[in-house]
Order: C-alpha cells, then sequence, then structure tokens
C-alpha cells in the first residue's frame, strides 16, 4: 500500500505544508508532447477547477498552491499538514493528461460560451478566482471536457485507438513509452451487460478476461479447464448504516442492539457464498490502523432484547431499511427483517432505482440503508473521514448523518499527524468509538470478481481492483 514512484521519481516534505515532487525526465504523451511539471500543474488545476465540476475535486480539496520549481520540480502547498498526499495524487484523480488536450479543451469551452477573452487571459482570472471567475466558470463550464473526452491522451503504456459508445473501447501499444513496452499488441475493453453473457464469453474465447459476475458463479468457472479466478480482496466494504439522528435510531443502546443482530458470519455464507471476508470496523487489514484486536459486537439476541429494554423500547417499533436491487443486498434487507423481528422491531424493506435510492439516503428519508464504500487511495482517512466526519453529512458520504465531536477531532488529527505510528493509533481509536457508537455495522470487506482464461499470463490486479495489463500475454493453445 505505499505509492509506488512512477511519473514522479521522488518526493520530499519539506516542512508541514509543502512537498517537492521530482520528476521523471524524457517523458512523452501519446501526442508528442512533453510530460513535465507545467503538465503537473495543469492537471491538478483543472480538477479543482469550479468549470470543470469534477467529482473528484474533493480528492485534492487540501491543496493550496501548486508552483513550477523548474521543468521537472513541482511544488505543492497543502492548506493544512496532509499526511495521505502522495496516496492522494496517487488515485485516478491524479492522472496526468496532455497540457496541450487541456488548452485545446478550456479553448474550445471559451469558444463555445462566445467569451471575449483569450486563453492567457483566462487562466489569469483562473488564478485571481472571486466573483469575476465564478461567473466565467458558469458560462465555460457548459462545454468543459468535450475534447478530453475525444482526445484522451495520457502517457501510459497503451494510447487510445477508437470508441464505440456502449460496445467497445480499443487501445493500442505505446512504442514511445518510457518504461518496458506492453507486450500486446491492442485491447479491447468490450461492454457485456449481463454476467451471463460475460461468462459465455470467458468459457467460448470471445474474451480472453472479465471483471463483475455474481458470487454464486466462483465454482463454475473454477472448475472450468480453461477458465480461472483472479480474486483481490479489494479495499471497499459492504455495510448497513444507520441515520443517527431518526427516532429510535438517535439513541445508541438501539443501534447497539442491531449491531448484536447481524451474524456476520452467517451472512458471509448465506449470502455471499463465502465470497469477501468479515470485518469488525471501518478498515480492511491492507489499510494502516487496522486493528486485528478489535472487540466487534457479537451476534447475541439476548444482549440486544436488554438493549432495547433500557432504551425504553421493550414493545418493539418500526423501521424502515433503502436499498437498490442489488441482489444480495435484498437478500441482507430479508435477511435483518427476519432477524430483527425476534427482538420487536418491525423492519419494513423499500426498494428503489440506483439512482432515487442514492438521493433518498442522502437527504436522510431512510432510517437504515445498505451500501458499499470503496478505498480509492489506500489511506485510512478515505476510508473514515467521508463516511463519519460530521462535514460530509449527506450526498458527501455521512449517510448516517453521524455528529461527534471525538470523532471528527481525531479524524482532524489523523489528516495532520506525519508520524505513522501515531496515525495507526489515531484510527485504532476512532475504530473502537465507532463499534461502540455503532453508526454502521460493517459486514464484509469485498472480493473482486475477476476471471481469466487459462492462456492469460503475467496478469497483475491490484487491491484497488485495477488490472495491469503491462506483462501480459496471451499463451495461444
Amino acid at each position: 500500500m505505499e505509492p509506488e514512484p512512477r511519473l514522479a521519481t521522488d518526493y520530499e516534505q519539506t516542512n508541514e505544508t509543502t512537498w517537492v515532487f521530482n520528476l521523471r525526465e524524457g517523458v512523452q504523451f501519446h501526442d508528442g508532447t512533453e510530460f513535465n511539471a507545467e503538465a503537473v500543474k495543469a492537471n491538478i488545476e483543472r480538477i479543482v477547477d469550479p468549470a470543470v465540476a469534477s467529482s473528484r475535486a474533493n480528492i485534492f480539496e487540501m491543496i493550496e498552491e501548486i508552483n513550477v520549481v523548474d521543468d521537472y520540480t513541482v511544488e505543492i502547498i497543502t492548506e493544512y499538514p496532509f499526511a495521505a498526499l502522495p496516496n492522494y495524487l496517487a488515485h485516478d484523480a491524479g492522472g496526468m493528461v496532455s497540457k496541450a488536450v487541456i488548452d485545446e479543451d478550456y479553448q474550445n469551452a471559451l469558444d463555445e460560451a462566445a467569451l471575449d477573452m483569450t486563453l492567457d487571459e483566462f487562466y489569469e482570472q483562473r488564478a485571481a478566482g472571486g466573483a469575476e471567475y465564478e461567473e466565467t466558470a458558469n458560462e465555460v463550464g457548459r462545454a468543459t471536457g468535450t475534447i478530453v473526452e475525444q482526445k484522451p491522451v495520457g502517457t501510459g503504456y497503451m494510447q487510445f485507438q477508437s470508441r464505440s459508445p456502449g460496445e467497445n473501447v480499443v487501445v493500442e501499444r505505446f512504442d514511445d513509452y518510457w518504461d518496458e513496452p506492453a507486450k500486446l499488441d491492442t485491447i479491447t475493453f468490450k461492454v457485456v451487460a449481463e454476467d451471463a453473457s460475460r461468462i459465455a464469453e470467458l468459457e467460448s474465447g470471445q474474451s480472453h478476461f472479465i471483471q463483475g459476475f455474481d458470487n454464486a458463479q466462483w465454482e463454475r468457472i473454477e472448475n472450468h479447464p480453461e477458465m480461472e479466478t483472479h480474486p483481490v480482496y479489494n479495499l471497499s466494504n459492504e455495510y448497513v448504516g444507520m441515520n443517527t439522528q431518526k427516532g429510535p435510531l438517535e439513541d445508541k443502546r438501539v443501534r447497539q442492539a442491531i449491531g448484536h443482530m447481524v451474524d456476520k458470519d452467517t451472512i458471509m455464507e448465506g449470502i455471499y457464498y463465502g465470497v469477501g471476508r468479515t470485518m469488525k470496523g471501518a478498515l480492511q487489514e491492507e489499510i494502516l490502523g487496522y486493528n486485528e484486536d478489535l472487540e466487534d459486537l457479537e451476534y447475541n439476541p439476548e444482549r440486544a432484547k436488554e438493549l432495547l429494554e433500557e432504551a425504553g423500547y421493550d414493545d418493539g417499533f418500526d423501521l424502515t431499511i433503502m436499498t437498490n436491487d442489488t441482489p444480495e443486498r435484498v437478500d441482507l434487507a430479508i435477511f435483518l427483517q427476519e432477524e430483527l423481528k425476534t427482538v420487536g422491531i418491525n423492519l419494513n424493506i423499500e426498494q428503489l432505482e440506483w439512482g432515487a435510492y442514492l438521493e433518498a439516503v442522502s437527504n436522510g428519508e431512510h432510517d437504515l440503508f445498505i451500501l458499499g464504500w470503496p478505498n480509492p487511495v489506500g489511506d485510512p482517512d478515505q476510508g473514515i473521514w467521508p463516511l463519519f466526519h460530521s462535514s460530509m453529512q449527506g450526498t458527501a458520504g455521512n449517510r448516517s448523518f453521524f455528529d461527534n465531536a471525538e470523532v471528527d477531532e481525531l479524524l482532524e488529527q489523523g489528516r495532520r499527524e506525519l508520524d505513522d505510528a501515531k496515525r495507526e493509533e489515531i484510527y485504532q481509536e476512532i475504530d473502537k468509538i465507532l463499534v461502540e457508537e455503532q453508526p454502521a455495522v460493517f459486514i464484509r470487506q469485498s472480493q473482486s470478481a475477476n476471471a481469466a482464461r487459462t492462456e492469460v499470463e503475467g496478469l497483475y490486479i491490484s487491491h484497488f481492483n485495477k488490472p495491469d495489463f503491462r506483462n501480459v500475454t496471451i499463451n495461444e493453445q
């Protein structure tokens, strides 16, 4: 889980808020332009630009200033000490796009908005910020991204060749890649919506590799002589969240009672077919701050009844659990409905289409809900801050509407603390509090459903479930 030097060969933290990154020389974008410090500055500033309105802008919200020291040195200044900056820069949001394409994209947006300003004037106004730029951003924002969509130009080992929307994307080897070039000539990413169709593609040899299939299909694939699974414990989880600001769930004893009624082992085997592993708290085993000695709430119906009686709910009450139409989540909701009935909680199930579901739980219309949360940077900050810091309530991630001053303070300390050993202690303490407060019951660390033909060799899949095809060969049999 340590960031690997690629386009940045090394970095140094010169003070609590200043980082200096040294860049690799001799790297070309796919359009032949040079990768350098100006490109890094352009990319990060683009992600946080309100005119772009990137959904990933929050990844770099801590960055206050980006300075080009020389052609191959970048200085990044953060608003406050932020220990996980290298991890955050390794997020997809830190992917490098050709500056020439970025400039062309902004110029196109200016032209579409019919604004009487040059690109340099636009950049100067953006740097100044304020109300004037806010108005400009609204105007150009209608067209930003158009050219970048048409010309996805990066520095990677494969370059864009073609796309048929809804059908496929084709990439080809980039022979001028700065590292060892890929062994494959082309890779075609096919859009195949149904699980069964994807598996059929693999069985017939029409596709060499698939991502995503129902957990019930693992055995079928593993028993096939020409297919093999590539399981990866990824950095995401499935959890049951509780609206801590609504009705009986405002009382942590009620939340604890529900936690005591969640039989994680039975759920893992009966609903997830044993795929993945149960979780005690919010952090996976691979993440800094994971505590193998964390004491979880055990499955204990008698203790659940005692807690409900202490809270004054021994006569029972009604709750609603919301979920989308993912079969396993629906099965989990039904399982919890049956379990909670035995302690007097009548759990109604409300199943919604994905978009309506996210909107409803973000607006706090639920009592309980079932969701997953990925950690795309491999740092505990991203695993807990969005879910439980009070500033993130609603759409930003905290759909439990959890508001705990001690957790807020510890999360803020965790961001600023630069010593890994001290950070580990901070996040272990947070996990203990989360078990006590029970704003959510973490059920399972996901295991990614990947499978390939046996003739595929050299495939690597990261904990972020991203396949690396650099060393892949097809051993035709």
